[in-house]
């Protein structure tokens, strides 16, 4: 893909999302940086522009409002004509935390990947209902729908688009307890919006029944993990779909950023380059995949 055709989309005023943007801006992309918050998105901006990077454009965007969607579309259509690469990082955790309580417990990184946290972290993380359709609703509805409504946008791209969907260890679906579901979520070949759909409305049935464990969901961070293993299920609807394009999922490694307190150990420079990679997948490139940071991995 030649650099001065590539267009792109993130919500990137912090953290890997802002990493990604300023990676592919100084590869010469013509970047869109968006952000929910105005300021933050612009400062983000002004910040890249002073890096000398002056083919940064900001605009709002915030998945969970239809109208804020369809403005970035008509931003993108009007000013470019067209969308190179799409990489989707809007996230939200899915739980209250008490962030000092947190902190106090110094957890280490092997615990936290391991998923052995979970037990320590009942009595700091609290999964309510208002912040698990937050995070579904960010992670995988906010993200489906402004897929769809910059697809028309990636189907003019010249030379095949790339999507990015920014996922996470807590997706891989060896971390679900009920072997149905792993096998149900695992299954390309039936796997639709309405199944994913149906898969997100029992999820909700028994987090308001409050039977999570019986239900056989992860336990650890449950809405986010969920919406996650949702996401990767999704990359790879759209995937078969859009033979034309790469559309792929990965996970940026355990990063210190604000969506995990600050608990990662790897710098955002590191977590960047799996996104940054998949963005820039050269023609013939994996579609329809899982990668761990840099490297294809299992769902």
């Amino acid at each position: 893909m030649e650099t001065n055709q590539q267009r792109m989309v993130t919500g990137a005023n912090k953290g890997i999302g802002f990493e990604t943007v300023r990676q592919l801006a100084s590869r010469g992309v013509t970047v869109v940086l968006t952000a929910r918050n105005e300021k933050r998105g612009v400062d983000a901006t002004s910040m890249l522009h002073q890096m000398g990077l002056t083919n940064v454009v900001f605009h709002q965007l915030d998945v969970l409002d239809p109208v804020s969607i369809h403005s970035l579309a008509n931003f993108i259509q009007n000013t470019f004509g067209r969308l190179d690469i799409l990489v989707n990082n809007a996230g939200a955790s899915g739980v209250v935390v008490d962030d000092e309580h947190l902190r106090a417990l110094n957890i280490d990184p092997e615990t936290w990947l391991s998923g052995k946290a979970v037990n320590l972290l009942q009595e700091v993380m609290k999964t309510t209902y208002e912040k698990a359709e937050e995070c579904l609703n960010t992670n995988y509805f906010g993200v489906r729908r402004l897929t769809e409504a910059l697809l028309p946008l990636l189907q003019l791209s010249t030379s095949g688009a790339r999507i990015v969907n920014v996922s996470s260890l807590r997706s891989e679906l060896r971390r679900i307890r009920s072997e149905e579901l792993r096998n149900e979520l695992n299954d390309v070949e039936i796997l639709t919006e309405e199944k994913l759909d149906a898969v997100v409305e029992r999820f909700f049935s028994d987090l308001r029944e409050n039977k999570l464990e019986a239900g056989g969901w992860s336990l650890m961070l449950p809405a986010y993990s969920i919406s996650k293993a949702i996401l990767n299920a999704y990359t790879r609807v759209l995937a078969r779909r859009h033979p034309n394009m790469l559309i792929n999922s990965v996970h940026p490694g355990y990063v210190n950023t604000d969506i995990n307190w600050h608990t990662g150990p790897l710098p955002v420079e590191e977590g960047a380059r799996g996104p940054v990679k998949c963005a820039l997948l050269p023609d013939g490139g994996p579609t329809g995949c899982y990668f761990d940071q840099t490297e294809v991995a299992d769902f």
